[in-house]
């Protein structure tokens, strides 16, 4: 289900930026879907870090196959033994179980998310070992739907801006943080739309 923002949202980019009008223009049938509960959207992206997509889909499978349910409880279960032949390296299966071990102590809180901004839940992501500020604010955009999250690490988003707004020159991370400013509060389907600009199909995560 598309965020209930979303057109909104979509019809105040346009009308302040005439260069974004265009994107929300060719892809305004298209939004954001928030797929996966939180703990395997999580897991999943720790899976995934550092191989390809190809890999990372065949690990997931063999994680998923050893589990009785994909669950927080069930990892911790598994242990290190449970999972060791899901072809996770053995810092990724630290990284997976001490994900578990936030949520079963709850350190990491769905029903609490609601009340916190968008830096205390990313300060609470990356507390875990393994999830980095980028992670973070990947699921705070595709899982939770926050509307402004603006994730400046990402090297799609750098190159979409300055293709789309400085004739392909590369800039500064600062002057991309203040270029960015235009688009509160609404920065990631700002962004949502300037990956489309790279690519016309929506990602997943």
């Amino acid at each position: 289900m598309i965020p209930p923002y979303w057109q909104q949202a979509g019809r105040e980019l346009a009308a302040s930026d005439e260069r974004m009008g265009e994107l929300v223009d060719r892809h305004g049938g298209l939004g954001l879907v928030s797929r996966g509960d939180p703990f395997a959207t999580l897991a999943r992206s720790i899976v995934g870090q550092q191989i390809s997509v190809k890999a990372a889909d065949a690990v997931w499978g063999r994680f998923v196959a050893a589990l009785a349910d994909v669950s927080p409880q069930a990892v911790l279960a598994a242990g290190a033994e449970g999972l060791a032949g899901c072809g996770l390296s053995r810092r990724k299966g630290e990284y997976v179980r001490d994900l578990a071990a936030h949520f079963v102590a709850g350190r990491l809180d769905p029903a609490a998310w609601s009340a916190l901004d968008d830096e205390a839940l990313i300060a609470a992501l990356t507390d875990v070992r393994g999830i980095g500020r980028w992670t973070a604010e990947m699921f705070l955009i595709f899982n939770q739907l926050r509307p402004d999250v603006f994730p400046l690490d990402d090297l799609g988003l750098q190159r979409a801006i300055c293709e789309r707004y400085f004739a392909g020159e590369k800039q500064p991370r600062q002057r991309l943080a203040e270029f960015g400013e235009r688009w509160r509060p609404w920065r990631s389907v700002a962004t949502w739309y300037l990956w489309r600009s790279l690519d016309p199909l929506p990602v997943e995560y």
